[in-house]
């Protein structure tokens, strides 16, 4: 596993105070963050289920074992924008909180597909999961509480997960998307803490075999009305009233707008317009908002936008 650590783009330990701020700031995805949190915490620490299970239902063995044999597999799907990367980098440290444990993630680079020579994609995906599967053992714990916990993350997952149906899929790529099959399931069946999530915005190029061994596929939208308001809220701390708000979200939702189009460029361009020598203006920001164009949707399963 020589130069392993190359394969990551990055390696991130939480708790973290800048991804503790990242997470709240994603507003009107309550029940998906929720849903993250519970399901990723049980996987690194299924002793907490077991004990959920003895105070509030004995006798449930059976139901809670078909829950923990699942393999710690998470799917995030959606369009350009919504949000996933963003949980996905930022709910270790949640998790962290809650488990009283550091949580790593490990980003991995899309340089695991390497050059194209025959067998060096298959090598490198291996080489990936073995890290993060010694990575894991280390924190497993014999009482059954882990010591820490491990995120694999593999985002724009379609670039190394994808079908192996697809008709002009070269040999070596349907090599590397077994080996990533194999990657999860030895990590289900060795019981570390670590789980993979994967994030795409395609989600029907995703090879059959790895959308079954999820655990959670969990899709996400551009925002609605009351998503939008709850991004836009912010505008209070320049004046805005709630009735000017709640325009304001309705106008972008019905632009197609995304979060990232709310938080990275509505937002800021409301600020930089004012400044640096008037205030924040209602009529000024509708007007600004009506010349905005939203980020164009991805066409799924075309490598290109419509």
């Amino acid at each position: 596993m020589d130069n392993i650590e190359n394969l990551f783009e990055r390696r991130l330990t939480y708790p973290d105070p800048v991804a503790q701020h990242n997470f709240l700031e994603l507003v009107g995805i309550d029940q998906i963050k929720n849903l993250l949190t519970n399901s990723i915490g049980i996987f690194l620490n299924p002793k907490n289920l077991e004990k959920w299970g003895e105070k509030y239902h004995q006798g449930s063995a059976r139901i809670l074992d078909m829950v923990l044999r699942r393999p710690p597999l998470i799917i995030l799907s959606g369009d350009v924008g919504t949000g996933k990367t963003h949980l996905a980098e930022s709910i270790g440290d949640p998790i962290a909180r809650k488990l009283g444990i550091n949580i790593t993630l490990l980003p991995l680079s899309l340089s695991a597909r390497g050059m194209g020579r025959v067998g060096e994609m298959t090598k490198l995906i291996s080489s990936a999961f073995e890290y993060t599967l010694s990575e894991a053992e280390k924190y497993k714990d014999q009482s059954g509480q882990p010591r820490a916990g491990i995120i694999l993350l593999v985002d724009e997952a379609d670039a190394l997960a994808q079908s192996r149906e697809m008709a002009q899929m070269h040999h070596e790529d349907k090599a590397g998307v077994n080996a990533f099959i194999r990657g999860i399931d030895r990590i289900a069946k060795s019981k570390v803490p670590a789980v993979v999530i994967l994030c795409t915005n395609r989600l029907s190029e995703i090879d059959p075999a790895v959308k079954r061994r999820a655990a959670e596929i969990i899709e996400f939208s551009r925002p609605t009305k009351e998503q939008a308001e709850g991004v836009l809220d912010l505008l209070t701390e320049v004046g805005l009233t709630k009735a000017e708000i709640s325009y304001l979200a309705e106008i972008s939702v019905s632009k197609g707008f995304t979060y990232s189009d709310l938080t990275q460029r509505l937002i800021p361009a409301i600020i930089i317009s004012a400044f640096p020598d008037k205030p924040v203006i209602f009529e000024e920001i509708t007007e600004l908002l009506d010349n905005m164009l939203s980020t164009p949707a991805f066409k799924e399963n075309k490598n290109e936008f419509i």
